[in-house]
């Protein structure tokens, strides 16, 4: 979002209204700021906006949006349909860029946000996967409340927009797919309780979250749940997410697929969704009125909007070629689906059309666009928020922020293996420390995707590399041994293997990165790439003191090489850690913190992948068991407790066990602690039949916690 840089009060009544807006009240920089209904404005544009009724602040939000669309012409409307709303001088709106990212940190990825030298940097947070790793529910919600001030911040700062395009909450069902680093993970209750919590964080203002009526409720910024639905196949061997037909049964498409997305919505109250590329049995999500409007709208009852994944309109007439529709009928067909924006261009360049020709009606382009302008209104777009007036510059990347980011890192590492307490490291036993691999000075690796693009202005705040963070312990010989984790060729091995000589202890970094998984590139395997393996097993080999593997990826990765080498004496998982992801790998080796992260994905054998093709479907979730190695220390910490419950064992075609509550706490050494659930027996014994009809079913279900630590039974009968 491109802010105007003039003040209300000097600029010419001829102002270009395509310079978006800024607030009111000088901001650190000294510049002022406004908003659409701000009386200032009529020095600068002409026009008194109190003549407005949908400047009217006595009039509910709903009834302002419908007179302000009220008095726009067709052809302006579907101005405002695409991601890039265009002004309107004549009703005084300035353009305004609906597509900003906050995965895990305010990005340059969407055109709504900029950086340049008046706001340089953001904290980016360690990826959602491994966040969604601590299952500390109280942390996810802190991300998004960090973000979100960040994001205020720049927007007054005129460098960004208030509407983004986050999280990602799609099911893991297959671990190649390359978008896993973007997701919390295969458990739908995880991932819907993770994006009920990161949403709130991201919109809820103090005081607000139970407004009666909630398309009145203000925002902090908007957030959307993406991608809906069904969507976890990106590019595995010529299958292209835009051309997917997903074959789903109504019992998966309840159970899995579609819960995470209903919990965005009832419970985070998320004011914006955005479906996906793929086809999902036959019909593009985009133009499924079932999925749309039925479902989202009428029985999750959104308050908000419904946008496209970019250029996904013009994916059902080129990729899909569904039913062979013009360009007017997609456009049409979505909209009267109950798609309201386009990220692209086929509803502004087609919309005007197929009204005429009667594709669609001009009374559903005007409820999409009065959705619209709601969400601005709540947001404060048309009448400012003078709670964040003073935020700027000096909220970014705070001290507090960098700390969280990193707190964050530490509390979603998992201690994989742990052989004889090899871990935490002493120092004071340690002359010399051997840092090898290709991440052992990993910078932007460790922050993944949806963050910065390279070439665009934008960083984060600092890198705190593993070398960095492991540097400030000991003494530190360092390697990569591999120039990047292709590992191509083995020329720099003999140079890692010469590093170990004579260290007292040697942290081997491996893993991914996004030249291997990533948004469009599947995974075709579930092994280290290129010469990994063999360096690894070669500076094993070379070492004299304990061997510790450091995994840096987002999928799981076949290890039980290193998980059977009796010199690996421990590995952890530090998935893409974020900017402060050196310092957490520190602090956790040398013992300042220990860890206490659990997987939310499965990690395979290298040979499951033979079972099953990743187009699927069928392929339900499992439980969260099996790993290929496993925290086996006893150090006193952080403990994530989960709880599962089974149906009746008469019950068949339904989950062997699932999720159905989860808590962190921290224990004190030597001390026990009681800790509470509480469930209710019609949602955490709920099954979903082949119909997918919810319903509890009588007989005796079992509750576990934990990996059998404790189980009891709670029989269900029916009179």
């Amino acid at each position: 979002m491109s802010h105007g840089q003039c003040m209300a009060q000097t600029c010419p009544a001829n102002a270009d209204l395509n310079q978006s807006l800024v607030i009111e009240n000088a901001t650190p920089t000294g510049s002022n700021f406004t908003f659409i209904c701000d009386p200032l404005r009529k020095a600068q544009i002409g026009i008194d906006m109190s003549t407005f009724a949908f400047c009217d602040k006595k009039l509910p939000y709903p009834a302002r949006a419908r007179d302000l669309v009220g008095r726009m012409t067709l052809s302006e409307k579907v101005t405002q349909l695409g991601n890039n709303a265009t002004a309107l001088p004549r009703l005084g709106l300035t353009r305004y860029d609906w597509w900003s990212e906050a995965l895990h940190g305010m990005s340059n990825v969407g055109p709504g946000t900029f950086f340049d030298n008046l706001v340089p940097i953001a904290t980016s947070f360690p990826t959602v996967i491994l966040t969604t790793a601590s299952f500390n529910e109280v942390l996810w919600k802190s991300i998004g409340e960090a973000v979100s001030t960040e994001a205020r911040a720049a927007y007054n700062l005129a460098r960004g927009g208030l509407t983004y395009w986050s999280p990602t909450i799609n099911v893991v069902r297959d671990p190649r797919w390359g978008r896993i680093t973007e997701t919390p993970g295969e458990d739908p209750l995880v991932v819907g309780t993770y994006a009920a919590n990161y949403v709130r964080g991201l919109q809820d203002i103090p005081g607000t979250e139970k407004t009666a009526d909630l398309n009145s409720r203000p925002l902090k910024v908007s957030a959307c749940c993406k991608h809906y639905t069904a969507y976890d196949v990106d590019n595995w061997q010529g299958v292209q997410r835009y051309s997917f037909d997903a074959k789903v049964t109504e019992q998966d498409m309840v159970e899995t697929f579609n819960r995470p997305f209903e919990m965005c919505v009832k419970d985070g109250d998320a004011s914006s969704l955005m479906c996906s590329y793929n086809r999902v049995n036959g019909i593009p999500t985009c133009a499924d009125p079932k999925l749309l409007n039925e479902t989202v709208r009428g029985e999750w009852n959104l308050h908000g909007y419904i946008v496209a994944d970019c250029d996904s309109v013009e994916v059902i007439v080129d990729a899909h070629k569904w039913m062979n529709v013009t360009n007017e009928e997609a456009v049409g067909l979505s909209l009267r689906a109950g798609l309201d924006l386009d990220c692209g261009v086929y509803y502004t360049k087609y919309g005007e059309n197929a009204t005429k020709i009667g594709k669609v009606e001009e009374a559903d382009i005007d409820k999409s666009l009065v959705n619209l302008y709601v969400v601005l209104m709540r947001l404060g777009y048309f009448d400012g928020n003078p709670t964040f007036n003073n935020l700027g510059k000096q909220d970014m990347c705070t001290a507090q922020h960098i700390e969280l980011a990193t707190e964050a890192a530490r509390q979603g590492i998992v201690l994989l293996k742990n052989d004889n307490d090899t871990l935490p490291l002493s120092t004071s036993n340690l002359r010399t420390l051997a840092v090898v691999g290709p991440h052992g000075n990993a910078s932007e690796a460790m922050i993944g995707n949806y963050a910065f693009d390279n070439w665009k202005p934008g960083r984060p705040c600092q890198y705190t590399t593993p070398l960095n963070g492991l540097s400030t312990y000991a003494k530190v010989n360092y390697a990569p041994g591999c120039v990047d984790v292709q590992c191509k060729d083995a020329n720099s091995i003999p140079q890692a293997v010469q590093a170990v000589n004579g260290a007292d202890a040697t942290i081997l970094i491996a893993g991914l990165d996004l030249s291997i998984e990533a948004e469009g590139l599947d995974r075709n395997d579930l092994l280290l790439p290129g010469n990994q393996v063999q360096l690894i097993n070669q500076v094993v080999d070379a070492s004299k003191g304990p061997v510790i593997l450091v995994m840096m990826c987002a999928g799981g990765v076949d290890i039980n090489f290193a998980k059977n080498n009796t010199k690996i004496k421990a590995i952890l998982w530090v998935g893409y850690p974020g900017e402060e992801g050196g310092r957490a790998i520190a602090d956790v080796v040398f013992g300042k913190y220990n860890p206490g992260g659990r997987l939310p994905i499965t990690w395979y054998q290298a040979d499951y992948i033979n079972n099953f093709p990743m187009t699927s479907m069928q392929l339900r979730p499992v439980d969260s068991q099996g790993y290929p190695v496993q925290n086996v220390g006893s150090k006193d910490g952080d403990e994530v407790i989960l709880v599962y419950s089974s149906p009746p064992a008469d019950i068949a075609g339904t989950h062997i066990k699932q999720v159905i509550g989860f808590k962190r706490i921290s224990v004190p050494a030597g001390k026990s602690q009681k800790v509470p659930f509480s469930f209710n027996a019609c949602t955490s014994l709920m099954i979903v039949d082949v119909g997918g009809s919810r319903l509890l079913a009588s007989g005796v279900h079992t509750i576990t916690i934990g990996d059998g630590l404790a189980s009891f039974l709670i029989q269900v009968n029916y009179n």
